[in-house]
């Protein structure tokens, strides 16, 4: 169900800031920060952020699940408050609230907390639909507050690398741009842990999503369920798509199809294996991807008619046409630490010195209609529906977007 605003995201959408945040910071000032939605994606937050070069302490934390309240408490030695209800976070003297609730809630929470005046790190996808974009435009467009969207891509050192070298001509004309991803659901790390449902909220989590039973599987696989999420279009394939528009200079497909098939979970709602393309202005971008085989795990190439990239989370590796066996790869660079670090370094950074973060949601982006993952979520739901082409109009607010409904 799309986030429909309320009052307070309401002022803020018209241009009244609410509780606008007054904290002149110096460099060595310790943030205040507030955490919503406290999973395992949370914990990679804290994790990172505990590792970077800026002071910070949790003040308090809301989850609809007990342990995991109790989990960032223990972690801030105790001094952040629990709560049920994220509005109590937002309502405390915090410097920045960082946001890992499933997506149906992102939009809803990110605008809550731009109107209580809050820097927000919001994880990807930052929408749940298409339609969830003006809200959030409006909002960001009219809050003086930093929003940094979860790519962390943006702020790891071998990402940057490899794209100056694209842009700078190294790979000669780039005409394709292959990605992929695989992971393994049966493995058994991700296996579901047992769950306490006295101590869960359920109607909590639910929000705006239509009213259903509780569910395990919906409760930890929340990724594979329309309600909730897009499957592995906006979990994974949203990172690559950003690299490759950030490299390749150009994010506004003309064509996206698409095959998505359910072989392996047949509970889930979204496709377990899926083959996407999409057609640019002179190059294709081009997506595989399963959840039942992990083998080579993700990356993305970009193809060139001089040489080649092959770029995931570990490094990448420069292969030039024309050499022998051996002589590849002719330039290459390994990753030392995770993204994330500098990615939420970058945040706090920004959060003190009101700079623009690496990766900033820009309203102009959902004016232009580029959010290409939530293309793939219409092109998803109409293969599975019989339809097997999406024509993509790059319509600016203002204009009608594309329904759910056109497919051909």
């Amino acid at each position: 169900m799309p986030f429909t605003p309320n009052r307070r995201s309401f002022i803020i959408a018209s241009g009244m800031t609410a509780l606008a945040s007054t904290r002149v910071l110096g460099a060595n000032d310790t943030l205040r920060v507030g955490v919503i939605g406290a999973g395992g994606r949370m914990r990679t937050i804290l994790d990172s952020a505990d590792k970077s070069a800026i002071p910070f302490q949790i003040v308090a934390v809301s989850d609809v699940y007990g342990p995991r309240r109790d989990e960032v408490k223990e972690r801030s030695n105790g001094i952040a408050t629990t709560h049920l209800d994220y509005h109590e976070v937002l309502a405390k003297d915090i410097d920045a609230v960082l946001i890992a609730s499933p997506d149906h809630w992102h939009v809803r929470m990110a605008c809550d907390a731009l109107a209580a005046g809050k820097d927000v790190y919001l994880e990807k996808p930052v929408t749940h639909t298409i339609a969830e974009g003006s809200a959030l435009a409006k909002a960001v467009r009219s809050s003086k507050q930093v929003l940094q969207c979860g790519m962390q891509q943006r702020s790891w050192t071998h990402f940057r690398n490899a794209v100056d070298l694209i842009q700078a001509g190294s790979l000669g004309r780039v005409t394709q741009v292959r990605t992929f991803w695989w992971q393994n659901y049966n493995q058994a790390s991700w296996k579901p842990k047992p769950i306490n449902a006295q101590e869960l909220d359920w109607k909590m989590w639910l929000g705006g999503a239509p009213d259903q039973p509780f569910s395990e599987e919906k409760y930890y696989r929340w990724r594979w369920f329309w309600n909730f999420g897009g499957g592995g279009m906006t979990d994974l394939f949203t990172h690559w798509i950003d690299v490759a528009h950030w490299a390749m200079k150009s994010d506004t497909p003309k064509v996206a199809q698409m095959l998505g098939d359910k072989y392996t979970f047949e509970e889930w709602d979204c496709p377990d294996t899926l083959q996407a393309a999409f057609r640019y202005s002179g190059f294709d971008v081009v997506y595989e991807g399963m959840m039942s085989s992990s083998i080579d795990d993700g990356g993305l190439e970009f193809r060139g008619d001089q040489a080649t990239i092959k770029l995931d989370r570990s490094g990448f590796g420069m292969y030039r046409e024309g050499l022998q066996a051996g002589q590849n790869p002719i330039l290459s660079e390994h990753s030392f630490r995770d993204g994330t670090i500098d990615h939420v370094q970058n945040f706090f950074e920004c959060v003190k010195s009101r700079k623009e973060p690496t990766r900033r949601w820009k309203p102009e982006s959902r004016r232009r209609g580029r959010d290409t993952s939530r293309i793939l979520l219409i092109s998803t739901r109409g293969r599975l529906r019989g339809r097997r082409r999406v024509r993509h109009d790059p319509c600016p607010y203002g204009r009608k977007l594309p329904s759910r409904e056109s497919h051909r």
